[in-house]
């Protein structure tokens, strides 16, 4: 069935539809032209206009005056702040940010799983952070520690999600580990640039949301600084648990 076919259905395929024009929205320049956004999607060029104005008129998406270009809009952050603030595992977790980054000696990070990806939803600098944040970023659930325990221990169809677009080698290598992931109690990383942390992650036991806690640690920390990392990792991930069941 054609894009085209399944929006002339209404209902669930116009929905569909406009989910499909929000992900080509998120996936390219900030504006992105009508034309475009039509040959990307495989909709008839009335349908995505459609479509692209009833987005508008929601606030989920915004039409530059200047170059008639769409970009997402300001509604979805506060539907993404609405969505945040109704984890209870977030709230439990807050408190023990900042003492396991005066602990450690580093950044601390929350990561929530979405669909094939990491988000970083809550943050505690470290000394040594620099002067620019890296809050709110998103990475492939497989480029990173913390979504490779999340992904793995996820629905088959999410796994599927993740190893779509990866080489074929990449895909053999993720398979061959997904299930050492699934039961492994933490993984680290090295950073891609010379003298960029290692990225070690726990991941949090919640059925609300897949969330793992990474601390950014120093270039090739040894293994008895990550077990040691890990261990506080685990002790307030647990703690956040046994908080959320008695909530």
């Amino acid at each position: 069935m054609t894009a085209n076919q399944a929006e002339a259905r209404g209902g669930l395929g116009t929905v569909r539809n406009a989910v499909l024009l929000l992900e080509l929205l998120a996936d390219g320049p900030v504006f992105q032209q009508l034309t475009e956004l039509a040959d990307r999607s495989g909709l008839s060029l009335p349908t995505t206009h459609r479509l692209l104005r009833s987005l508008v008129i929601a606030g989920l998406v915004t039409q530059d005056p200047r170059s008639s270009r769409y970009g997402l809009g300001p509604e979805l952050a506060r539907l993404s702040h609405r969505y945040l603030a109704r984890l209870p595992i977030l709230g439990a977790l807050s408190p023990y940010l900042i003492q396991l980054r005066d602990t450690l000696h580093a950044t601390i990070e929350v990561h929530l799983l979405v669909r094939d990806a990491v988000v970083c939803v809550d943050q505690v600098d470290g000394s040594d952070s620099g002067a620019y944040r890296r809050s709110h970023t998103v990475h492939p659930a497989l480029d990173t520690p913390s979504g490779r325990l999340l992904v793995a221990r996820a629905e088959d169809e999410t796994w599927r999600d993740a190893l779509a677009g990866r080489s074929l080698v990449e895909a053999e290598e993720a398979q061959a580990l997904r299930a050492d992931w699934a039961v492994a109690d933490r993984c680290a990383m090295a950073g891609e640039e010379p003298g960029s942390p290692t990225y070690l992650a726990v991941p949090v036991g919640t059925e609300a949301a897949a969330v793992a806690l990474v601390a950014l640690l120093p270039a090739g920390a040894a293994e008895g600084h990550l077990e040691m990392a890990a261990g506080q990792l685990t002790r307030a991930a647990r703690a956040a648990e046994r908080a959320v069941g008695h909530a």
